[in-house]
């Protein structure tokens, strides 16, 4: 296995901190570097039947020689599309998916939004809570879901959610999430760790911190996820960064280092507000 730090879910199983994502690749591109993330040593692959590169990234894992055993593989439910919003249209949006992975289970499904304005996320919920006494997923879960989301969910629902995948980096730490995420016994994993190259890694912050560890920023960002407890999802098509997205390990940011991060957080959204999203 790999040197990445691993958390416990609140099912007992256990979560790579560090995974590769693939939001944005093409499908014929996404063989090629889910690949090489696992030649780096990467064993958390983060896909969603959205990305449309399910298949590609099953290609990879299955050509990998790696024990099924030894990967981690999330996906999630696309809620945007009517056949998704019952009970029968959750199943077959993962048997769907996991044919195209070429794999009998994930280890975590997700659902992709709230979609608060619709009201559907407890019927799909409920469905998740079946597929996880299946074992078709090892742990469900939830992206982009606000604390108040969240509360309904647990106040109608039997089974908390094992993550929370949100937007969160420097610039946009969702304090307020993490904490009720914490709350509830709920992993936060951040997408868009790095800031979707939006230049969080040129601010003088970061790259003073980077040069005083002989890091680059990218591993610097990285390193404040997994010293917060997030668990980060970098993704990335080229080679070279792929492999020195997984090189965190090895040092530590002080407490002078995480105050100054800390103080870059501005509130900046970068992707859509779960509260207002029906896309």
């Amino acid at each position: 296995m790999s040197k990445v730090p691993t958390l416990t879910l609140n099912n007992g199983v256990e979560m790579p901190q560090l995974g590769f994502g693939v939001w944005q690749v093409p499908d014929d591109e996404a063989t090629r570097s889910v690949s090489t993330a696992l030649e780096a040593g990467y064993r958390s692959i983060d896909t969603a039947a959205i990305y449309g590169n399910e298949e590609g990234t099953g290609k990879a894992i299955g050509a990998s020689g790696i024990a099924r055993e030894d990967l981690f593989v999330t996906t999630k439910l696309w809620n945007g599309k009517k056949e998704t919003w019952t009970r029968d249209g959750v199943l077959r949006a993962l048997d769907t998916s996991l044919s195209k992975l070429g794999l009998d289970h994930v280890d975590l499904y997700l659902i992709h939004w709230p979609r608060a304005v619709r009201d559907d996320y407890l019927t799909i919920w409920r469905a998740f809570e079946e597929i996880a006494e299946t074992g078709r997923a090892k742990a469900i879960g939830v992206s982009n879901f606000q604390p108040a989301h969240l509360r309904r969910l647990l106040d109608e629902t039997s089974v908390v959610p094992a993550v929370n995948q949100v937007e969160l980096h420097p610039l946009f730490q969702q304090t307020e999430v993490r904490a009720a995420n914490a709350g509830h016994g709920i992993v936060t994993e951040a997408w868009s760790p790095l800031g979707s190259g939006k230049g969080l890694l040129d601010i003088p912050t970061v790259l003073a911190i980077a040069h005083k560890h002989g890091r680059t920023a990218a591993q610097i960002v990285l390193r404040w996820h997994l010293q917060l407890g997030n668990v980060a999802i970098p993704k990335s098509v080229t080679p070279s960064r792929i492999k020195e997205n997984f090189e965190v390990s090895g040092f530590e940011l002080d407490a002078e280092d995480l105050a100054a991060l800390k103080a870059l957080d501005s509130d900046t959204r970068l992707g859509f507000d779960p509260d207002t999203y029906d896309g």
